[in-house]
């Protein structure tokens, strides 16, 4: 049985959060992240993926961020911008994952470990985003009811 595809990203999220905090070694952070017992449980395959996708591709998933943003990108806190960097690294890398499932994804673990009203602008970012990048996916889902 595959592991939890959410519990990846909350420990994706937890590892960008000290990458950008402290710039600590992403494979120490890694390391450790998987020495949390609760890892077992997680997708391990995904969050690699999204760990290291993260941080391999943050330029240009920042050049994607920073227009639809209402502060520079270095401005959002710790939590709002790993959460941004996971959703639009789901939305411009992960095809397999449907757009509102990264956007709902994203409000999620907003809502577990931001601030009071962060999912909204979580949404509202993420949302954008997918308009421009998942342009045709949305249309066919539109068009289909």
């Amino acid at each position: 049985m595959a592991g939890s595809r959410k519990l990846a990203r909350e420990f994706t999220l937890q590892g960008l959060y000290s990458w950008l905090v402290g710039g600590a070694d992403v494979t120490l952070i890694a390391t450790s992240l998987k020495e949390d017992a609760e890892f077992r449980r997680a997708d391990e395959a995904y969050f690699r993926t999204l760990l290291y996708g993260v941080l391999k591709e943050e330029a240009a998933l920042n050049e994607h961020l920073a227009p639809l943003l209402d502060r520079p990108v270095a401005d959002l806190s710790p939590v709002e911008r790993g959460i941004l960097l996971i959703g639009a690294y789901e939305l411009t890398h992960c095809p397999d994952v449907p757009w509102r499932v990264a956007i709902n994804e994203g409000v999620e673990l907003a809502k577990k470990f931001g601030g009071t009203d962060g999912h909204k602008y979580i949404n509202g970012v993420l949302d954008k985003l997918a308009q421009d990048v998942r342009a045709v996916e949305i249309a066919h889902a539109k068009s289909r009811g």
